[in-house]
């Protein structure tokens, strides 16, 4: 399903309130643990604006790291070639 930027951001500060509830810390925690400010970190839940540094920092807080750094996967190959050249780093 396709979303808009708008709703797509407003999903993933959903997901952060939802993570942060369930961890048991407030706003104010979340954003110090972070390395936030308070502000930002309200804006990333209630808004979904942040930037990628904001949005690295509250990935970092809530043990969500993993999660983003495979947030853009390599498309699956082509062609036996295309497949090499991902296996041995050397994909263009």
């Amino acid at each position: 399903m396709l979303h808009t930027p708008t709703e797509l951001a407003m999903t993933i500060g959903a997901a952060i309130r939802a993570r942060r509830k369930a961890m048991g810390w407030t706003q104010v925690e979340s954003a110090r643990r972070a390395g936030v400010a308070h502000r930002t970190w309200r804006r990333m839940e209630t808004e979904g604006r942040a930037s990628i540094d904001d949005l690295v920092r509250a990935a970092l807080a809530l043990r969500c790291e993993d999660t983003l750094a495979a947030l853009f996967p390599l498309p699956a190959a082509t062609s036996i070639d295309a497949l090499l050249r991902q296996q041995t780093g050397t994909a263009r």
